[in-house]
């Protein structure tokens, strides 16, 4: 599998995501995913937002064709992931499981929702809700 066939959209300017997206490492029959800041506008993005994902409310993992959203993109990754080094070694055991990834994953979404509205960040919005911009 291709580099560029191993594609993560991410809020970049989240420091919890970013952090998770460039510490998270594949097995190299995988290779590094490519990261895609979901702040900036993308083929990928549109293709997002045409299937009515809310960018605001998960990471999306695109492998090959078939995209992955918010929990089940944690849980693939953590299917994909190496577990060499004491963090991917923990996001397997924490996401391996769909059942529990669909219970984690909201609420690290809610804290990064918090963390956001710390920092004062404005939502990405790639639906165009109206009043929607803030956290």
């Amino acid at each position: 599998m291709a580099d560029a066939d191993v594609v993560l959209v991410y809020d970049k300017q989240c420091p919890a995501c970013d952090n998770y997206c460039r510490w998270v490492r594949l097995r190299d029959t995988v290779g590094p995913p490519q990261l895609v800041d979901a702040r900036e506008d993308t083929d990928i993005l549109r293709e997002i937002t045409a299937r009515g994902w809310d960018i605001d409310q998960g990471m999306v993992l695109k492998v090959g064709d078939q995209l992955y959203y918010g929990a089940d993109a944690i849980h693939a990754l953590a299917l994909m992931g190496s577990r060499s080094g004491v963090f991917n070694r923990l996001n397997y055991w924490m996401f391996r499981s769909p059942r529990v990834a669909s219970v984690l994953y909201p609420m690290l979404r809610g804290l990064r929702n918090l963390l956001l509205k710390a920092l004062r960040k404005s939502k990405i919005n790639n639906l165009g809700k109206a009043n929607n911009e803030r956290f």
